[in-house]
C-alpha cells in the first residue's frame, strides 16, 4: 500500500527554559541552562542538589483545582502542553473525526511524585491501608493521554508508550506509523515526566548516573566536554499535533514539517550502559534513515541523546561517524539537554520541537557548557558549540536512547 504523508501542524512546551513554544526556542537559541538548586523538596543531604525544574508553574492556570488535585504533575505537564499544540494547529476538535483522532503518549515513569507520596504516608502512619482514591490513576503512566482524550473527545487509540528515556519518540513514530497506515488522520503526541522528587534524584544518585556539579549547576550539563560528569535531571513536557498531509491541507493549517521516518532498536548490551561501539544506535539511525528513504547527505542536523555522561556521548558520536562518514563532517550535531537537563521520557518530544524549529527558523541551537576538548571526540566534528548557528536545515533527526538499550529515532523534513 502507499503511505501516506505526515506533518507537524502544532506544537506545544513546557520545559525548564520556557513555558511555551516560544519561550522554550528563545531560550535554546539563546544558550540558557535551566539548572538551578531544587526547590520542590529540600536536596540539601543528597549527592545531587539542582536540577532542571519547570519554573513559575501554577497548573491552576490551566486546569481546574479540584481537577489539578487528582493528577500528577506528569499529567498536568500533559495537559497543559496538549492544549497548547491543539490550539498552535487551529484543528476545530468539533468538526474532525473524533474516532480518528488518536493520541499517542510517552512516559519514561509516570507519576513517582504521587506514588512516593503514597508509599511514604502509608509507612509514616500507624499501618492503616489509608491511600488516597486517586492514587493508581494518578500514579499509572498511560493516564496522560487518557485525560487528554478525554477533555477533546478523542476515541482513537490512545496509550502511552514505555521505553525509558526513549519513550515520547517512541510515540511520535508510533504516531507517524498510524496515520500513515491510514488509521488515524490526527494523532496527538509527545511526553511528560516529573521525576525531580526525593525518589527519582536519589535513585539516580545511587547509580552514579548524575552530575554533582553542586557548585555551578548551570554549567553541569556540559555534553562532548572532557569535564562530563554525568546528566542532570530535568522535567517538563512536549506535544505535537501530527496529521495525514491531505487532510491539513484541506483545511488550510499551518505545517511547520513533514515527517519522514523513525527507527527503533535494542543495544542488547547492559541495563542502563551503552554499547561502547553504540552498535544499537548505528542500527538505529540507519533503520531511521531507511525508514525515510533518505541517504546519510540529506541529514542537515543531528539533535543527539548527548546526556552529558562520560560513556554515552562517545558511543553516540561514534555511531554517527559509522553511519555517515565523511558526511558526518557537513551535519550541525548539537545536544539541546546542555540547556534543558535530561527530561526522561518527554526528553525526545522536546528535542522533536527543537528539531522542527531548526527547520522553520533555519537556526540550529547550540550545545552550552563546552571548555574542554575531549581526546575521545572527532575534533572535525562540528558540535554547535556554546553558540547558535544559522543554517538552511532540510532535513533534521532527533536520537534518544533509554536504560535498557532502547534506541529511538526520528527525521523531520522541510515540507517540499
Amino acid at each position: 500500500m502507499k503511505l501516506k504523508r505526515v506533518v507537524v501542524t502544532g506544537l506545544g512546551a513546557l520545559t525548564p527554559i520556557g513555558n511555551t513554544v516560544d519561550e522554550y526556542w528563545n531560550g535554546l537559541v539563546n544558550g540558557v541552562s535551566g539548572a538551578a538548586p531544587v526547590t520542590h523538596f529540600d536536596a540539601s543531604k543528597f549527592k545531587t542538589q539542582f536540577a532542571c525544574e519547570v519554573k513559575n508553574f501554577d497548573p491552576t492556570d490551566f486546569i481546574d483545582r479540584k481537577e489539578a488535585r487528582r493528577m500528577d504533575r506528569f499529567a498536568q505537564y500533559a495537559m497543559v502542553t496538549a492544549d497548547e499544540a491543539l490550539k498552535d494547529s487551529g484543528i476545530d476538535i468539533d468538526k474532525v473525526n473524533k474516532y480518528r483522532v488518536g493520541v499517542i503518549w510517552g512516559a519514561g515513569i509516570g507519576g513517582l511524585e504521587t506514588f512516593q507520596e503514597e508509599v511514604t504516608n502509608f509507612a509514616l502512619g500507624d499501618g492503616s491501608p489509608r491511600f488516597n482514591p486517586f492514587f493508581i490513576p494518578k500514579m499509572i503512566a498511560d493516564i496522560a493521554p487518557g485525560l487528554i482524550s478525554i477533555k477533546n473527545g478523542f476515541m482513537g487509540p490512545n496509550y502511552t508508550t514505555v521505553s525509558a528515556c526513549a519513550s515520547s519518540a517512541n510515540a511520535i513514530f508510533d504516531a507517524l506509523n498510524s496515520i500513515r497506515l491510514g488509521a488515524t488522520d490526527v494523532v496527538v503526541t509527545g511526553g511528560s515526566e516529573a521525576a525531580v522528587t526525593a525518589a527519582g534524584m536519589g535513585g539516580f544518585n545511587a547509580m552514579h548516573a548524575m552530575s554533582t556539579r553542586n557548585d555551578d549547576p548551570k554549567t553541569a550539563s556540559r555534553p562532548f566536554d572532557a569535564n562530563r560528569d554525568g546528566f542532570v535531571l530535568g522535567e517538563g513536557s512536549g506535544a505535537l499535533v501530527l496529521e495525514e498531509y491531505e487532510h491539513a491541507i484541506a483545511r488550510g493549517a499551518k505545517i511547520y514539517a513533514e515527517i519522514v521516518g523513525g527507527g527503533l532498536s535494542s543495544d542488547a548490551y547492559h541495563m542502563t550502559a551503552p554499547h561502547p561501539e553504540g552498535i544499537g544506535v548505528v542500527a538505529v539511525m540507519e533503520n531511521c534513515l531507511e525508514n525515510a528513504g533518505l541517504k546519510s547527505a540529506d541529514v542537515d542536523a543531528i539533535n543527539t541523546h548527548g546526556t552529558s555522561t562520560p560513556l554515552g556521548d562517545v558511543a553516540e558520536l561514534k555511531a554517527i561517524g559509522k553511519v555517515f562518514g565523511e558526511n558526518a563532517y557537513n551535519i550541525n550535531i548539537n545536544s539541546t539537554k546542555s540547556m534543558t537537563g535530561h527530561l526522561l521520557g518527554a526528553a525526545g518530544a522536546i528535542e522533536a520541537i527543537a528539531s522542527i524549529l531548526a527547520i522553520e527558523k533555519g537556526v540550529v541551537p547550540p550545545t552550552i557548557n563546552h571548555s574542554t576538548v575531549d581526546e575521545n571526540i572527532d575534533p572535525k566534528l562540528n558540535l554547535t558549540l556554546n553558540k547558535a548557528q544559522k543554517r538552511d536545515v532540510k532535513v533534521a533527526m532527533s536520537n534518544t536512547f533509554g536504560f535498557g538499550g532502547h534506541n529511538a529515532c526520528v527525521v523531520f523534513k522541510k515540507l517540499d
